[in-house]
């Protein structure tokens, strides 16, 4: 489905695997497959975390010895040495997962000291009112991002000033502090984002064609995942809203300001481990199914 380098041994033998599978199924339906079977693996992490959070809400005894946050830090820490012993994320892709940790870690200790939510109490795995696991979560973002930048072999058009970007988004960040005490820039922001990036487009490989899109788009629907993805964890009583403590509801649609807002974030520091590359000639060809691997990550 690739001819990405950097793909892992393991991602290598699953392409060659689908390349095999899709030959004789119809163009479109193979590229509709294609792409989902992506998406999918990208979303591995953040798949497994979520899942862990709905199993433990079901399954796993409130009288337990061990409190409910513990065993979410402690399958977390599994999940993400699992994927690195399977060589599923690159040593540069740690970094940047690592950088996510700290930085989610970080706001989610002044956000719960300031009562923007609150998590379940219990355990000895936290930070102030803070569970380990947590950062975990902000972990799965930078996982998806380092990992479809692999898979689909991300390519951008009008790529504005890395410098540029990382400066709004340090901006961003600050501002998911200082906005509790001083006036709130977010729309400001958001304002700045979509006049940097308006003219920038995101190309990706799916299987035999080339398509492209609005960088702006990709950062609203991951937005919207990401909603969803805070819908089901906060159902799952992972950590719940001040309006939520008198019975759960849907997190509100405004929400996705913030989740847009913190994708800018979150894109710019992959760009430093993927620095943004121009599209391919149009002449290149792709990959043939049975063409001799590249050298696996």
């Amino acid at each position: 489905m690739a001819e990405n380098s950097e793909l892992t041994r393991l991602e290598w033998f699953l392409d060659r695997m689908a390349n095999r599978w899709l030959v004789g199924i119809p163009a479109g339906i193979r590229e509709f497959l294609a792409f989902g079977i992506k998406q999918a693996w990208a979303c591995l992490f953040g798949a497994l975390m979520l899942t862990a959070i709905i199993g433990t809400s079901l399954l796993y005894p409130d009288d337990a010895p061990l409190a409910r946050n513990d065993l979410l830090v402690i399958l977390a820490v599994l999940i993400q040495a699992g994927m690195l012993l399977a060589r599923l994320e690159t040593g540069r892709e740690l970094i940047v997962i690592i950088v996510f940790h700290i930085v989610g870690t970080g706001m989610e200790i002044f956000k719960t000291a300031v009562g923007s939510w609150d998590y379940a109490t219990g355990g000895v795995l936290h930070i102030g009112a803070v569970p380990l696991f947590t950062g975990f979560m902000y972990a799965a973002v930078g996982s998806y991002l380092v990992r479809v930048h692999r898979l689909f072999d991300l390519r951008f058009s009008h790529y504005p000033p890395r410098w540029l970007t990382a400066a709004i988004a340090a901006a961003i960040y600050i501002n998911f502090f200082t906005h509790h005490f001083v006036l709130d820039l977010r729309l400001v922001l958001v304002a700045a984002t979509v006049i940097v990036y308006v003219r920038c487009r995101m190309h990706f490989r799916v299987h035999r064609i080339t398509l492209s899109m609005p960088v702006l788009l990709a950062f609203v629907l991951v937005a919207f995942f990401i909603w969803l993805a805070e819908n089901i964890g906060t159902a799952a009583g992972a950590w719940l809203y001040p309006s939520q403590d008198d019975g759960w509801h849907m997190v509100p649609l405004t929400k996705l300001v913030a989740w847009f807002l913190l994708m800018m974030i979150s894109v710019v520091l992959v760009t430093f481990v993927h620095r943004p590359r121009p599209p391919q000639p149009e002449s290149t060809s792709p990959a043939g199914p049975d063409e001799a691997p590249p050298t696996p990550a």
